[in-house]
């Protein structure tokens, strides 16, 4: 079992007890480890000890942070960030590509890809010239599957297996060793609304959630909250473009396409972090 399995089992079972969070004793009973070796092994999973991981789990924790959150575009030109051009904390840089360039320019188009070990699980990763192109755990869709999606969203393209190719890709999105100097970059072909929403949650900072409402008034859609919610979902970019970070406006997770734990993961790990 990985570190990750291990963590999301815990983390299960904490969501489950919601109203009556289980003591550390309590947890690691639950993986059949001495609370000890649970707790090191959170600390080095999370970098921060359980009590921490647990206090930014909690509902409450979540509507204090939706509550404390600012519309995602004041955070934008708080960091000048008003052109779309560099976004993610300086470390994410998104180009849409239109369906005209694949008629046009994109026939002789690469496409590399990975499954490679993650904070999360395994993850598959493929890269164009371009940058990531598509992103994805593999606990619930299998390779197969993510294979199908790729070249069904880049019929045109070449599709090859390259695991050492995007091993340096993987390395760069999931370490916490610090961003690149440089910006890393993801390529989307979607539609209009598709791309400006994925743009406005490139704009949400690590750490932080907002609901959909926040989103769509945003890309100035303020009635469009169901329209974003499902662009949320299309998201072929998985937690590099942060779906993760957009909740519902009552304080709940609300779904995910990997799974709500994973989402409880993702969110806990980047809170507990930038902390």
């Amino acid at each position: 079992m990985s570190d990750y399995d291990r963590i999301a089992k815990a983390i299960a079972y904490i969501v489950a007890r919601a109203g009556n969070l289980p003591s550390l004793e309590d947890i690691a009973a639950h993986l059949n480890l001495n609370p000890f070796h649970f707790q090191r092994l959170f600390s080095r999973w999370v970098g921060v000890t359980p009590k921490r991981f647990l206090q930014v789990l909690t509902l409450e924790r979540a509507k204090q942070l939706l509550s404390e959150s600012r519309p995602v575009l004041d955070v934008s030109h708080e960091l000048g960030l008003g052109s779309g051009s560099r976004l993610y904390d300086h470390f994410v840089h998104l180009e849409a590509i239109t369906p005209g360039e694949f008629k046009q320019d994109r026939l002789g188009l690469s496409i590399d890809y990975g499954v490679h070990e993650t904070p999360f699980g395994e993850a598959f990763i493929a890269t164009t010239e371009r940058g990531v192109c598509q992103l994805g755990f593999l606990e619930f869709e299998d390779l197969n599957e993510q294979i199908r999606t790729v070249t069904g969203n880049w019929p045109q393209a070449e599709v090859n297996l390259d695991q050492a190719g995007t091993a340096p890709t993987a390395d760069a999105i999931f370490s916490r060793e610090g961003k690149s100097d440089r910006p890393l970059s993801i390529a989307v072909s979607g539609t209009n609304f598709q791309v400006s929403v994925w743009k406005a949650l490139l704009r949400i900072p690590p750490g932080t959630v907002t609901s959909y409402n926040q989103v769509a008034a945003a890309i100035d859609k303020p009635s469009s909250a169901r329209a974003v919610g499902t662009a949320v979902g299309a998201n072929p970019i998985a937690f590099l473009i942060p779906c993760h970070r957009v909740i519902r406006k009552s304080g709940g997770l609300g779904g995910y396409h990997w799974g709500e734990t994973r989402k409880h993961a993702i969110h806990a790990w980047e809170s507990a972090t930038v902390a």
